[in-house]
């Protein structure tokens, strides 16, 4: 793609970025039969090649963002299906974080849309506030069914829908010492709304490592939120101070005793945290630091399949569905992992159709564009029930959550499983195998 920026503009490293990312495309559309939007839609706009001219044009002209941008980039989930596809090495992640920053410093939002996104931003990266919240929402979801109505306020009425009837317990995140001889040391990104949603999965995968020799450091002073929820609404200073923020708390660690890996059981923190080096790259104070941090980052399933692990200690016998969530596929890259762990451990694992495409959820996206998330949700609970799996597993509280509310099949995290088959104990909710074969024989 030729473009025409000035040498004043290129001046600006980010703009630099930009230019040459834009420069990378070459307009074949092989994004647009894998981006859930333009699937969903079908309005090139709201493909990555269409929005990719819209950002052209803006960053090119030097100009403030208009209400058609905001429109067609909002819509995006960040999926980066895109990039998974594209033949000319498109850096569509980074183009697309460069133009929300450029948005959130020049576009004013209508009052009921900066006001839902500062309550995101102030409620979802803090847990004991958004614990807080979920209880009160317990409250208001008699309410969704009226905000709906306004289209202004279904954001609103999509958190209270999205609100868990149920709010589990705090757990302490301490340091857990590894089982017989120790074979590594690593700490667990405690996170923010996983914390709050499900404790239990971090538990579970402390609990796993240790059991497999492996030290685990929990909740080391200042770690935080990753920043993803910010980061992607365009708040880039929130989103670069809880990087620096982890970035010291880790480093510390690495000091104070050493670390083989950050090990992170949230498949959209762990695009995050992979990305720290890139994020901070004009930081002189932190650039070095952060690129340390991003290559010790490792998601849980990533780093369990460097270890030697056990012959599994039962005989599982369940059919699984796994969802890989696009953080997984399409940002960190990671898909042979979480399939070969779970047939390793002894269940048979079902792919289900369109597997590409996003499920709606994308850290906010479900709160924020209800009727899109909506749409994308249905088609992939369809696609997974077709499997006629028994259980769903996936590596991301988010997709838990989004896919959990359209399906009466049991979701449950992909190291719940894997623990379970390595001898702890059995994840609630699943069925019982004796069951289900003699439903099967009837």
């Amino acid at each position: 793609m030729q473009t025409t920026f000035t040498p004043q503009q290129l001046a600006d490293p980010r703009v630099a970025e930009a230019e040459a990312i834009l420069r990378k495309c070459v307009h074949c559309g092989f994004c647009t039969a894998t981006c859930p939007t333009y699937v969903t839609l079908g309005n090139e706009l709201d493909s990555p090649r269409g929005r990719i001219y819209l950002i052209k044009d803006m960053l090119e002209n030097g100009r403030p963002a208009d209400k058609e941008i905001v429109t067609h980039v909002d819509r995006c989930l960040s999926c980066l299906a895109c990039t998974t596809t594209c033949p000319s090495g498109v850096d569509y992640m980074h183009l697309v974080d460069h133009a929300r920053a450029h948005i959130e410093k020049t576009y004013r939002r209508p009052l009921i849309d900066r006001l839902t996104r500062s309550v995101l931003a102030q409620v979802l990266p803090y847990p004991g506030r958004f614990r807080t919240a979920l209880r009160l929402a317990r409250f208001g979801r008699p309410l969704a069914p009226l905000l709906r109505r306004v289209a202004a306020l279904a954001p609103f009425a999509a958190m209270l829908d999205l609100a868990p009837s149920r709010i589990p317990a705090a757990r302490p995140a301490e340091p857990i010492a590894a089982e017989g001889a120790r074979r590594g040391r690593v700490a667990l990104l405690t996170g923010c709304a996983q914390s709050v949603l499900d404790p239990g999965i971090n538990a579970t995968t402390a609990r796993l490592l240790a059991r497999l020799g492996v030290e685990v450091v929990q909740n080391p002073a200042g770690e935080g939120c990753c920043g993803a929820l910010v980061h992607h609404m365009g708040r880039e200073e929130d989103a670069l101070s809880a990087a620096r923020r982890n970035v010291d708390a880790w480093t510390r660690e690495i000091d104070a005793g050493g670390l083989d890996a950050i090990i992170v059981t949230a498949s959209g923190c762990g695009t995050t945290v992979k990305d720290y080096g890139h994020m901070l790259r004009l930081d002189p104070g932190y650039a070095e630091k952060a690129v340390r941090i991003s290559t010790l980052a490792k998601d849980v399933t990533e780093y369990l399949a460097t270890l030697d692990l056990p012959a599994p200690a039962i005989a599982p016998g369940l059919t699984v569905a796994y969802h890989s969530a696009c953080s997984m596929q399409h940002g960190q890259k990671i898909t042979r992992e979480p399939r070969t762990l779970l047939k390793q451990a002894g269940f048979t694992v079902r792919e289900p159709r369109e597997g590409h495409l996003c499920c709606g959820s994308a850290g906010t996206y479900n709160i924020l564009q209800p009727e899109i998330a909506a749409k994308l949700r249905k088609r992939k609970v369809a696609n997974i029930e077709a499997t006629g799996a028994a259980v769903i597993a996936t590596g991301n509280i988010g997709c838990m959550t989004q896919i959990g509310t359209g399906t009466d099949m049991p979701i449950v995290h992909t190291v719940a499983l894997l623990d379970w088959a390595y001898g702890g104990p059995k994840p609630a909710g699943l069925p019982d195998v004796a069951a289900l074969e003699m439903v099967a024989a009837e």
